[in-house]
């Protein structure tokens, strides 16, 4: 009796026993939480990256909430943040009592461009937008040089939880070269997992104090930033040992030890893991293109060599005569896991009640094409012929249009 393949999901985390090693050491250890691993990996993540200032905190969407709080953002001020992402990119401007205004994408690329942005900006009024939240989608990068040039007034904060390993020309993503905050996951799918948690990076040192004092419930424990001058110091001067402020509220949004534990482990092979995405990247490039006129790979954005989280296929399930639903799941009956990357956020029940957007027809375009294939470092060779035969045989075998 022949063993079945294994179940290859879209995406997973590669854990190695390094890494569990390095986890088992935290719990063994004295701090659990609020101790020296989260500072070291706020460095190894800063290096890796180039950037100024690396705060770790609990997740990449508790990243963009302590993002806009830095930033100021609050009732009455509008962000535009393209439609094709993840809840959280347009849900941190919510949680601050802002405004998401959404902005068309690239039909092709899936990413936002400067000329859909200020499409998005006009909408909005230029005066009212007060941070423009730029997508990287799947691993490769908006031109946040291009916006940063039309809006130095307004703060960009890159969403590049996709993007990290991501270069623009020879500037890692993250560096923040022309933005105020750049926000990173770490996610078990994402390249480099903590478990859950996110990294925000920025060259702003008053920006990294505030995202500091925001992840941790708006405390401050420096004595030269007491306000109550007779709680804080006794009798001889000295400041309260216990003591400590809070100038205003934050959140918990700290990110433990024991995560940081298998973040810091696996931020050193960040170069190995995109490596290898890339070179899967690739061997799906040339299966797809063999797959006739209406399944192709997605193309790269130009300006960017990206890390490639998701290896996404533009399929026309309209012209295939076969509902995506129903690929996806025969495929998941071959053993093969793919998902959709996004449902436009502005057509969520939420925001079609409470944002006015007209139609934004190259996100629609985008989503009615886009499959989300697997990839991840530890994918053997033949893998991807397989997930590519697969394909083609849950799209070419009966397809009805149900779905």
């Amino acid at each position: 009796m022949s063993v079945p393949p294994p179940f290859l999901p879209y995406g997973r985390q590669c854990v190695d026993d390094a890494d569990v090693a390095a986890v088992a050491e935290v719990l063994r250890g004295d701090f659990l939480t609020t101790g020296p691993t989260v500072d070291a990996f706020e460095t190894a993540f800063a290096t890796a990256v180039g950037a100024p200032h690396a705060v770790a905190c609990s997740s990449g969407t508790a990243g963009l909430h302590l993002a806009m709080m830095a930033l100021g953002i609050g009732p009455g001020d509008v962000v535009v943040v393209p439609t094709v992402t993840f809840l959280a990119s347009a849900n941190c401007a919510v949680y601050v009592g802002a405004e998401p205004v959404f902005a068309d994408v690239d039909a092709e690329t899936g990413l936002t461009t400067p000329a859909l942005i200020a499409e998005a900006v006009a909408r909005a009024g230029r005066d009212r937008v007060k941070a423009i939240v730029a997508v990287h989608l799947n691993g490769h990068c908006v031109d946040v040089a291009a916006l940063a040039e039309t809006y130095p007034e307004i703060p960009i904060v890159e969403d590049a939880c996709h993007a990290l390993g991501a270069t623009v020309g020879d500037v890692a993503v993250g560096a923040c070269a022309h933005s105020a905050v750049t926000m990173f996951s770490t996610h078990p799918v994402k390249t480099v997992a903590s478990g859950e948690g996110g990294v925000l990076c920025t060259p702003d040192p008053v920006l990294d104090e505030r995202l500091r004092r925001y992840r941790n419930h708006g405390m401050v424990r420096e004595p030269d930033r007491f306000e109550d001058r007779a709680a804080g110091f006794d009798a001889s001067g000295e400041p309260n040992p216990w003591y400590y402020e809070m100038p205003e509220p934050g959140y918990n949004y700290r990110l433990s030890d024991i995560h940081a534990a298998l973040g810091l482990s696996q931020i050193g092979r960040l170069g190995a893991f995109v490596a290898r995405r890339r070179e899967l990247r690739r061997e799906y490039e040339a299966a797809l293109s063999r797959c006739g006129p209406h399944v192709r790979a997605l193309v790269t954005a130009p300006g960017c060599d990206p890390s490639w989280h998701l290896s996404v296929a533009l399929i026309d399930f309209v012209a295939l005569g076969v509902a995506r639903g129903t690929v996806m799941r025969r495929l998941r009956e071959a053993g093969i896991g793919t998902q959709v990357h996004y449902f436009p956020v502005h057509r969520q029940p939420y925001y079609r009640r409470t944002v006015d957007t007209p139609p934004l027809v190259g996100a629609d375009a985008y989503y009615e094409r886009c499959l989300s294939l697997p990839l991840f470092p530890a994918m053997v060779d033949g893998d991807v012929d397989r997930v590519v035969s697969e394909l083609m045989r849950a799209i070419g075998n009966g397809g009805d249009g149900t779905g």
